[in-house]
């Protein structure tokens, strides 16, 4: 399932990351990497997305978050 599928509250493994390679450079910076573990805050289904991630928030675009791939944990 993409990230943006996601539902509130809800946590997730990240699979696998399809985005551009600066973006996913940029976000491997900021702790998102294939198998970390991310808590869905709050999916706004038409705004961003605000995850947590290692204990810090970010909010995500939609177009980001659907190159996302997660499964439940």
């Amino acid at each position: 399932m993409r990230l943006k599928d996601g539902k509130d509250g809800a946590d997730y493994e990240v699979v696998t990351m399809t985005l551009p390679l600066d973006t996913e450079r940029r976000l491997e910076v900021l702790g998102l990497t294939e198998g970390s573990h991310v808590l869905i805050m709050n999916n706004k289904k038409r705004g961003a997305i605000i995850v947590k991630i290692r204990g810090s928030r970010f909010a995500l675009g939609q177009k980001i978050a659907e190159n996302i791939t997660v499964k439940e944990v």
